[in-house]
């Protein structure tokens, strides 16, 4: 069941993380990955206000680790919400 209001997702990037470059690419990354959640799965990313703290360690993994860890903030997050 999708809600009619999107999320609103705001993100916490130090820059400790990295250049402005580094910094945009990994928000622009983590928006696709979130979009591409809610298209195949709504009720794994619901509607609401989410803020990611992205960690400086974020520019050294792989593009699938970044992701895997997305995943999992996000499941321990939409279950404590419920």
């Amino acid at each position: 069941m999708i809600s009619e209001e999107p999320p609103r997702v705001a993100f916490a990037v130090s820059r400790k993380v990295g250049t402005a470059v580094v910094r945009n690419r990994l928000r622009r990354q983590v928006r696709a990955h979130l979009g591409e959640l809610r298209a195949q799965d709504p009720d794994r990313f619901p509607s609401g206000a989410w803020l990611f703290a992205i960690q400086p360690t974020a520019a050294e993994v792989d593009r699938e680790t970044l992701f895997r860890d997305v995943d999992s903030c996000l499941d321990r997050l939409v279950v404590t919400a419920q």
